[in-house]
């Protein structure tokens, strides 16, 4: 009788009630190693994400308002494009490799006129302040593998997700990709629709890996793994384990059971004289 490499539902789940602290063990294990890559291993990642609405000022005309929106929804798909563009993508580039930014401007100095002709000086003049932040050395390339740009259907609004390898380059390079993007589309396309409702804020956690989500992963793993292990071993196991296993499986007929016979300790060694003796005669 050809042998078939079967195991029916019974048979599994006892397999799987006398293995159960062998999955454990291997569920443990492989979410453990699992944990340890995304949290050790694998580098960081960081998601930073700014909101930018698409908005052409208000008509008083219904109608004209309503063909206003669809227009402005419409053109999301093309500005998708140009903040992905080299010319965004080049000037924030420059901003970032020289984050120079002007918070007030300088005040010239206030100077009033006597009636002799001369001038007192009123009020003197202010430098302009200025702010430094880091500086991020990044190529257009570069930045525009870091920008996905997400959009959802007739709405006015689009998110710019960035990610880098820190919070606050993350953070950064967000809000000077929307903020150069605000000011070329005004002489790109001639318009000025564009605003800025949310800036990104630096993350506090990772976006990926997730070594939660990683143990989970390995944990699911190391059941399959284990699982198909013990059902490999058992097909390839030959042992004869019962009646049945020689019935069903080698197609043989049982004539019968041989009882346990239990032998004197001592038959041995008076088996081993006899034949001793007989040597002798």
């Amino acid at each position: 009788m050809e042998h078939e490499n079967t195991i029916d539902l019974r048979r599994l789940f006892a397999l799987c009630k006398k293995h159960f602290l062998f999955f454990i063990g291997w569920m443990i294990g492989v979410g453990a190693i699992a944990w340890g890559i995304a949290t050790f291993v694998i580098p960081a990642q960081y998601t930073a994400t700014t909101q930018i609405l698409v908005n052409q000022k208000n008509d008083n005309n219904n109608g004209q308002a309503y063909a206003n929106q669809q227009a402005d929804v419409n053109m999301i798909n093309t500005y998708k494009d140009l903040i992905t563009n080299q010319v965004i993508l080049n000037a924030a580039s420059k901003e970032l490799a020289n984050p120079v930014k002007i918070v007030k401007k300088a005040e010239p100095a206030k100077y009033e006129t006597l009636t002799d002709g001369t001038k007192r000086l009123v009020k003197k003049a202010k430098p302009a302040i200025r702010t430094y932040e880091k500086v991020y050395d990044i190529s257009a390339s570069e930045l525009q593998d870091m920008v996905s740009i997400k959009t959802q259907a007739n709405s006015q609004v689009f998110a710019l997700s960035v990610k880098a390898d820190t919070p606050d380059k993350a953070e950064a390079v967000a809000n000077e990709i929307a903020a150069t993007f605000k000011k070329k589309i005004k002489t790109i396309m001639a318009v000025n629709n564009v605003t800025i409702v949310s800036k990104a804020i630096k993350p506090d956690r990772p976006s990926f890996p997730r070594p939660k989500l990683f143990a989970l992963a390995g944990a699911v793993l190391g059941l399959l793994l284990s699982l198909a292990w013990v059902i490999l071993r058992e097909l390839l196991d030959t042992t004869v384990r019962g009646d049945e296993f020689m019935n069903d499986e080698l197609g043989l007929t049982n004539l019968g059971h041989v009882g346990k016979i239990k032998m004197d300790r001592n038959f041995q060694l008076h088996q081993e004289e006899r034949m001793s003796r007989t040597r002798r005669v």
